[in-house]
């Protein structure tokens, strides 16, 4: 017979995973991102539409502003209203997780609001490696790095892996250096790992990321995912299945990829 905690994962890994949007409408170089048109679609129904093609139980925008929640309605798209203190994506998500109750081994995937164009492959991949591995707790994504520019850049979050796909150090800096070379006279080739900002957690991971204070190196690279291995929670980082274009951020990466989608 299979034990209590057995059986939990078992019903839990069974019934798939929910992806959770967190939209903050306020932000400092691009303000109402949320709703900005992307192919006559505001920009997150676009992020909810590719998570549901992802083969996800249910997709919840999180938003602290009635607008986004009323265009994401409208959409035919869930979304939950969540407080305006929170200070980062994954509170917003977590206070998702506690209004529907979903326990600790459910699992529930953080989709970043302003990723449009993000392939619905990478997120099915996340999904399916914290259903396939229970002992996986969390969950992300990572890419190649070729150019000395990307690896020069603070807002490309890079990231160092072990030989079993373990995270063991998220940087803004150029990591891992290449010691007597810099910028363009590095050697040509792979450099290092983008991180993607998409994120799979077990319930319990998440609930133990938010009870925990932010951390030092969380602090100083602004970078929330330290707080987890500086406190021993092991972040898994798959090779992403397919290439993820940037984000949005500026009114430049929204020009791009308004530019993109119109010349689909």
């Amino acid at each position: 017979m299979p034990s209590t905690r057995t059986e939990q994962i078992r019903q839990a890994t069974a019934t798939g995973f929910h992806v959770v949007i967190p939209a903050r409408y306020e932000s400092t170089r691009l303000p109402g991102k949320p709703l900005a048109a992307i192919g006559g679609i505001p920009m997150v129904v676009r992020v909810a539409q590719l998570a549901s093609a992802a083969g996800a139980l249910d997709v919840t925008v999180a938003t602290d502003d009635e607008r986004v929640a009323d265009a994401v309605v409208a959409a035919g798209v869930a979304a939950e209203l969540t407080s305006t203190s929170h200070t980062s994506g994954s509170d917003r998500v977590y206070e998702v997780v506690q209004n529907k109750g979903w326990d600790n081994d459910q699992i529930v995937l953080n989709v970043q609001g302003d990723e449009p164009l993000l392939p619905p492959a990478l997120v099915a991949q996340v999904g399916e490696c914290l259903l396939a591995e229970p002992s996986v707790a969390v969950c992300t994504l990572r890419e190649p790095i070729f150019t000395a520019q990307e690896m020069d850049d603070p807002n490309c979050v890079k990231v160092v892996v072990d030989r079993k796909d373990q995270a063991l150090l998220f940087s803004r800096a150029s990591i891992p250096h290449q010691r007597g070379a810099r910028g363009p006279d590095r050697k040509p080739g792979w450099l290092g790992h983008r991180h993607i900002g998409l994120y799979g957690y077990r319930v319990s991971a998440l609930r133990a990321f938010v009870d925990l204070p932010p951390s030092q190196l969380e602090q100083q690279e602004s970078l929330e995912q330290l707080r987890l291995l500086e406190n021993g929670i092991a972040i898994k980082v798959l090779k992403a299945c397919e290439t993820a274009p940037g984000g949005v951020d500026t009114p430049e990466d929204l020009a791009r990829v308004q530019a993109l989608v119109t010349n689909e």
